[in-house]
C-alpha cells in the first residue's frame, strides 16, 4: 500500500535562513561598504539574517497549523 504524499509548500519558509547564510555568503563576505561608517558590510548581514530566522520559522509553522 502506497502512502498518501502531503504537499506543504509552506516549509519552503525554512529554506530562507539556510539561503540568507550560507547561499549568499560569498556575495557579502566583504567589508567595505561599512554601514553607519563603522560597522562592516558582514557583521550587518548577519545580524539581519539571525533577525529573520524567527519570522521564517514562523510563518512555516503559521503555515503548517492552518
Amino acid at each position: 500500500m502506497r502512502s498518501k504524499r502531503v504537499k506543504r509548500p509552506q516549509l519552503v519558509w525554512l529554506a530562507a535562513p539556510f539561503v540568507l547564510f550560507l547561499g549568499v555568503l560569498p556575495l557579502v563576505n566583504r567589508v567595505e561598504p561599512l554601514v553607519f561608517g563603522r560597522v562592516p558590510f558582514l557583521l550587518v548581514w548577519c545580524v539581519g539574517a539571525t533577525l529573520l530566522t524567527p519570522l521564517a520559522v514562523w510563518l512555516a509553522w503559521r503555515g503548517d497549523h492552518r
